[in-house]
């Protein structure tokens, strides 16, 4: 499976952004499709993710200002009232399952800036 992502860019704060993210390939079985993000001098975290056939988890932070959705094989994360604390770079990833084990792919993240 390989992941291609889009949608990053500078934004001010209060701002909109819309990430997406097309997985190619093997994609039968992918069941998970989301996005994590790293800050600098943090740890990566997750954002979203959607679970077929489509419920959406979010971070707290995020919640009530992104949203997921996906369709068929793009996955999408609608940013609306940016904060300078959103500022990281985002990668989107898919799970697949194979038998008893699941997948993890990553696409190569996209840099998100929000400036204050």
């Amino acid at each position: 499976v390989q992941l291609q992502a889009s949608g990053g860019g500078l934004v001010n704060s209060g701002g909109s952004l819309r990430l997406s993210c097309t997985a190619s390939g093997s994609t039968f079985s992918i069941n998970v499709m989301g996005w994590y993000r790293q800050a600098p001098g943090k740890q990566r975290e997750m954002v979203a993710r959607i679970i077929s056939p489509g419920s959406a988890e979010y971070e707290d932070s995020v919640k009530g200002r992104f949203t997921i959705s996906r369709d068929r094989d793009t996955v999408n994360l609608q940013m609306n009232s940016l904060k300078p604390e959103d500022t990281a770079v985002y990668y989107c990833f898919a799970d697949r399952s194979r038998g008893w084990r699941v997948d993890t792919h990553w696409g190569q993240g996209t840099l998100v800036t929000v400036s204050s």
